[in-house]
Parts: C-alpha cells; structure tokens; sequence
C-alpha cells in the first residue's frame, strides 16, 4: 500500500506524431546512355536518375514501347527481367506507376524504366519487342486492371476469367475478395 502522500505514477506519454513518409531522394544520371536517350526522344524523357545505385528512366506513356524498343536494339538490353505496376488512388490522374525491369548482360547492368499514368488510361504493348512480356503485361492487367493496347491476348492469367475487381488494386478488399465467385466456385463464405 503506498504511503500517504505518495506521488502519482505519471501518466503515459503520448505517442510521437507519425513521420511523413520518405521522399525519394534519387540524384539525376549522368553519362553516355542517358543522352543518347534524351537525345533520341526528347520530351518523351522525364528524367534519368538514379536511386540507391539503380537507374531509371521515368518516361511519358506514349514513349514508353519505342523506348524499350530501341534500348533493346541500341544498347543491348536485350532481357526484360519483369513488367510490374504500383497504384497510388489519390494521386489525382497519376494512379498508375507501371515498371519495365531490363538487363544488358554485356553491360552487367539493370535498368529500370518508368512511366505514369491515368487509372483507365492504356498503354502499349511491348510484347512486340519481348515475347516474354507476353504473360509480365498479362499479370499486370490480372491484378491492376492496366489495358496494355496491342497485347495479342490480355486475359486473366492468375485468377479465374470470372474473377469481378484487381487485388492489387489499393481500393480492393482482401477480405471481401470477389464473394460471389467464391460462395459459386468454393462453396464458403469469402474470408473464411
């Protein structure tokens, strides 16, 4: 029992606000490769950068499939390593990042190209450039929605054709994941 008197345990601090989130802080690429490439296509170039020891060209959509093209017959990045995408909803008419990960092996070097876009908006197919692309654009369209405009056959290829939604999507609730196709196909309660 405490003594009269006693001090009163004090009061639980109160959490720390939380921190804004990081900018990423990538410094501008300098160098023989990215001039060609801002020389050969101009304002279709955002920028060439380079974050944490990785390079990246952040280009405009309509860029995105000539440049791919010409990396692979320019500057021998002849291995497209992965096609994957992000989804940013309150990025006001930029909702999509979509990444095309390249490799040159005589280079030894990995590149990144990048582009942003609309939700809704499509972009080209590359599967013209790199037949493996084939099935990479094909996840993208499984699990984001992103249309891919002259992909000989953009169909689900991870969830049945019936599936309703993209689960990557941020608005997509892995809780309710597509109820009606689950209770039709698994015969359970979605979540369960």
């Amino acid at each position: 029992m405490a003594a009269a008197g006693a001090a009163k345990p004090a009061a639980p601090a109160k959490p720390a606000a939380p921190k804004a989130p990081a900018v990423m802080a990538s410094t501008p690429w300098a160098g023989d490769l990215p001039d060609q490439v801002k020389k050969e296509f101009g304002d279709g170039i955002v920028e060439c950068a380079t974050y944490l020891g990785q390079d990246f060209i952040l280009a405009k959509p309509a860029t995105v499939a000539a440049l791919i093209g010409y990396l692979k017959r320019e500057a021998d990045y002849e291995y497209l390593v992965d096609v994957t995408a992000a989804h940013y909803p309150k990025r006001a008419g930029e909702e999509f990042d979509l990444f095309y990960v390249l490799y040159s092996f005589s280079r030894n070097h990995r590149l990144r190209v990048k582009t942003r876009f609309k939700d809704g908006a499509s972009i080209e197919s590359v599967t013209g450039v790199h037949i493996g692309a084939n099935w990479l654009e094909r996840e993208c369209f499984d699990m984001f929605g992103i249309r891919f405009d002259g992909h000989p056959n953009l169909k689900r290829i991870l969830l049945p054709d019936e599936w309703e939604g993209h689960p990557l999507r941020k608005e997509y609730s892995i809780i309710k994941m597509d109820e009606r196709w689950v209770q039709e196909n698994l015969g359970i309660e979605s979540a369960q």
